[in-house]
């Protein structure tokens, strides 16, 4: 019996669609960012900080990938923020389809940085590229320094690694040289950005690392 591989159609339909994304995006000058990790690591806290940091100098939007709900998008709404709700509908991931028809909702000549709030998963999300600039992973400390060896994929395809939640690391039993070592045997190149979101510990080191590859960006435009 003959197989029928039907993933390589699908991640090949997907790439085509992605690298449209990543046209339409390059020529508007939109610096687009993927950020991964599992439910709780604290990806919207990350994403508040972020535009705090940032939305001084740069117009943001965010694309908030959620299985069901909206309640994320209407926290980044209640800032101010530009914000489009995608549902999954069941999906753990998000596809390079939904995000175009959420770029068509935005308006990209008025945008320097998107920022995607991928579906909470620590493996779907890896196979599936959506024409971004960066894909960056959050671990929180309170999930374990052992994530990088039961994840090794969500590491090894990231630009950089956010560990969030450093505050807690008192109480949690969380070997952080452990950690630095197994995600650097997986990525030397990463950089990892140590933060605590919600008190803004660590949190200047990686917006300066983003604003760094927006503003390359920007002037890539002109």
């Amino acid at each position: 019996m003959a197989h029928l591989d039907l993933e390589k159609p699908l991640l090949e339909r997907n790439d085509r669609l992605a690298a449209e994304n990543k046209a339409r995006l390059t020529a508007a000058g939109v610096f687009m960012v993927d950020l991964m990790a599992s439910p709780g690591a604290g990806k919207t806290s990350t994403i508040l900080a972020t535009i705090d940091a940032l939305r001084e100098n740069y117009r943001i939007a965010v694309i908030e990938g959620d299985i069901a709900s909206d309640v994320d998008s209407q926290t980044i709404k209640s800032k101010g923020i530009a914000a489009v709700q995608i549902n999954t509908g069941g999906a753990c991931h998000l596809e390079s389809d939904m995000i175009a028809r959420a770029l068509g909702v935005l308006d990209l000549d008025a945008l320097d940085l998107i920022i995607i709030e991928n579906v909470g998963n620590l493996v779907c999300p890896t196979d599936f590229y959506l024409g971004e600039d960066a894909k960056v992973m959050i671990l929180s400390v309170p999930e374990g320094d052992d994530k990088p060896l039961k994840y090794p994929g969500i590491f090894q395809i990231s630009d950089a690694i956010i560990l969030n939640k450093v505050d807690t690391a008192p109480v949690f039993d969380f070997d952080r040289e452990a950690f630095l070592s197994s995600t650097r045997g997986l990525n030397p190149t990463a950089p990892v950005f140590e933060i605590a979101a919600t008190t803004g510990q660590g949190v200047a080191i990686w917006t300066d690392w983003l604003a760094e590859r927006v503003e390359k960006k920007r002037r890539a435009l002109s």
